[in-house]
């Protein structure tokens, strides 16, 4: 059976976790992008935007690995099964959808006319791990003065593991003798070393939650 793309000469490719299941993006892919996908086991898809090919991860560093390459039974969609580098979001969350729809919601109508726009409430502050560790990977690739993750990488790998230690330290003494702020401080400060201490050894947080993905899996039976 050969696959169906569409009059732009694109089909939807989505992007889904091989170890975890998550699905983490959808994109699209041309001819090209497949092959090149299919040639270099990471995956490249077709910019309707930018009108180009592009490479995730080329620039950022979260590549994703293809395990494989499925097609639904029409033969007009891809499922991508890979194992990221890193988050699939620009936001720096793991997966693109990370938000949920709820009442608060206002959907437009899908034939509306112009002036008609589908309208959303503002987003709630949102800061995940993820995009704390992209700001740390900023502060190591383009250092600043005064800089404390600068000044950290600077420092080299036995210091950043000694912080980690004093963190942890600091976080046992919070949960046993203080009050519940101080020890939301001071986990929060030791998620921060501890993802110093990733970058520093090259590893993404992804790394860990495939490691706990795997974990979770039920035993053989």
């Amino acid at each position: 059976m050969e696959l169906k793309y569409d009059d732009q000469g694109l089909i939807p490719a989505i992007v889904q976790d091989a170890d975890s299941g998550q699905v983490l993006m959808l994109a699209y892919m041309n001819a090209e992008a497949l092959s090149k996908t299919l040639e270099t086991g990471q995956t490249w898809f077709w910019s309707r935007s930018r009108q180009t090919l592009w490479n995730k991860g080329a620039t950022s560093g979260n590549v994703q690995s293809v395990e494989e390459i499925r097609y639904d039974c029409d033969a007009d969609s891809l499922l991508v099964r890979v194992h990221p580098a890193g988050p699939a979001c620009h936001t720096g969350e793991g997966s693109c959808f990370y938000r949920v729809i709820n009442q608060n919601l206002v959907v437009g109508d899908a034939g509306a006319g112009p002036g008609t726009a589908p309208t959303t409430p503002p987003m709630e502050d949102h800061f995940s791990l993820q995009q704390l560790y992209q700001v740390i990977q900023d502060r190591r690739q383009n250092p600043s003065p005064g800089s404390y993750t600068a000044s950290l990488f600077d420092a080299g790998l036995p210091k950043i593991a000694q912080k980690v230690g004093e963190e942890a330290a600091e976080v046992l003494v919070a949960a046993l003798a203080q009050e519940d702020q101080r020890l939301v401080e001071e986990v929060a400060d030791l998620a921060y070393h501890v993802l110093v201490l990733l970058a520093a050894r090259g590893l993404a947080p992804s790394a860990i939650t495939t490691e706990l993905a795997r974990r979770h899996r039920p035993p053989p039976e």
